[in-house]
């Protein structure tokens, strides 16, 4: 008797264990799950306009406002890094065939360690470039710069490294664009301009966004 409570209280506990790391595994999975809710009550269209990536987008929650006229899917997932992109991208790219993808990622692959090199971060962006594009070789690609924070300025010469490396890699490519807002965030000492982000020094307010947009709109498509 007190064997068989034993090995059940052990496979009790061995599953909860496998639980919890799987949830561990997949740190964005309640975010993705959300996802697919929202698509199952307000089926999104098709060929729209996909914006995927970090942050900077989960909280750009008026992002239709800004552009209208075109037709934009915001999947945006906050504290995510180009490998939780690619990894997830079957769930928050694919399966909505658009017409383009606009990225922002790589802010929080900078940040999540020392040992990270703009290097390593250009080669995760070529990773998700080379998936999205066998996958959906006519679909238009856009990388929006890895913005400068001041929260993060020690990570600016990284920043800069990184943005002109993927710059000069999609100039090579067919139907990609590269989006530089890293230079219309400095002031004139070259610093990020304090009045465009909210109180945390890193997200931005409406007249980041306000940056943003004149930046992006010339490079969307009808």
């Amino acid at each position: 008797m007190i064997f068989m409570i034993t090995r059940k209280f052990f496979c009790q506990v061995l599953l909860l264990a496998i639980g919890f790391l799987n949830l561990n595994a997949q740190p964005f999975k309640a975010d993705i799950e959300n996802f697919k809710k929202q698509d199952s009550i307000v089926p999104p269209m098709q060929h729209a306009i996909l914006f995927v990536g970090s942050s900077s987008f989960t909280k750009w929650t008026d992002i239709q406002d800004y552009f209208p006229g075109y037709p934009i899917i915001n999947r945006g997932f906050g504290g995510s890094t180009l490998p939780d992109v690619i990894y997830y991208a079957k769930d928050i790219i694919f399966p909505y065939q658009p017409k383009q993808v606009v990225i922002y990622c790589g802010d929080n692959d900078f940040a999540s360690s020392d040992t990270i090199s703009a290097r390593t971060v250009v080669a995760r962006f070529k990773k998700l470039f080379w998936i999205i594009r066998k996958k959906l070789p006519a679909t238009s690609i856009v990388f929006i710069s890895v913005k400068p924070s001041p929260s993060r300025a020690k990570l600016m010469t990284k920043e800069v490294v990184g943005n002109r490396t993927i710059r000069d890699f999609l100039a090579k490519q067919k139907n990609t664009a590269f989006v530089d807002v890293y230079h219309l965030m400095l002031d004139e000492s070259g610093k990020p301009l304090s009045s465009i982000f909210m109180q945390d020094s890193l997200h931005m307010n409406a007249n980041g966004y306000a940056i943003w947009k004149k930046a992006i709109e010339p490079v969307l498509e009808k």
